[in-house]
């Protein structure tokens, strides 16, 4: 009887003090969803901006930091890297209303077709979303009619962010390189 008391009095310690302490690495523990915001209701949100990529001229929001190899240049542009800070707004004009501005880096990345991998973060200056980012990482082929790219996470209000976000060419000058896109961004969030 002695024993059996013994023994389960160990296993609660051992419980106990597991639960207490963590993870035996001393980095890791467990967090109460609440204290995160995780326990309001999940919400759907659209968002619609034109996002213009603008690399010829002296006002250049977009720029090459690694060209392309030199077998591809005329072709893929494969291997090249450009950086953005490209202006996000209302309407497909440059000059409506500014609402945010997309940063990141993109890459060519097919050696036969014009793919890129995006890496955006859609920083909003508008509204309740000042200061609110969303993430987006994903492939992006020039040719397609829509671009479907996942919504990765984000700041702000869209910590814990999922969705997707879906581009459309509005205007490219082949002669300039500038573009314009119509992105549909559906995000979840709390």
């Amino acid at each position: 009887m002695a024993t059996q008391l013994l023994l389960v009095t160990l296993l609660f310690l051992s419980y106990t003090l597991t639960n207490v302490m963590g993870d035996e690495t001393g980095f890791v523990g467990s967090v109460d969803p609440k204290s995160l915001g995780l326990d309001k209701k999940q919400t759907v949100s659209h968002f619609k901006f034109y996002w213009h990529d603008i690399v010829s001229g002296s006002n250049a929001t977009s720029a090459t930091i690694i060209p392309s190899l030199p077998k591809y240049n005329t072709t893929t542009s494969f291997g090249m890297v450009s950086v953005m800070d490209n202006p996000l707004t209302v309407g497909p004009e440059l000059g409506s209303k500014l609402v945010g501005r997309a940063e990141g880096f993109y890459s060519f990345t097919s050696q036969s077709q014009l793919h890129l991998s995006m890496v955006m973060n859609f920083a909003l200056s508008e509204g309740k979303y000042n200061g609110s980012s969303i993430s987006i990482l994903g492939r992006y082929v020039v040719n397609d009619e829509v671009k479907d790219m996942p919504v990765i996470g984000g700041t702000g209000l869209f910590r814990f962010a999922t969705g997707f976000a879906e581009g459309r060419t509005y205007y490219s000058d082949p002669n300039t390189g500038d573009a314009t896109t119509e992105y549909d961004i559906y995000v979840l969030h709390y």
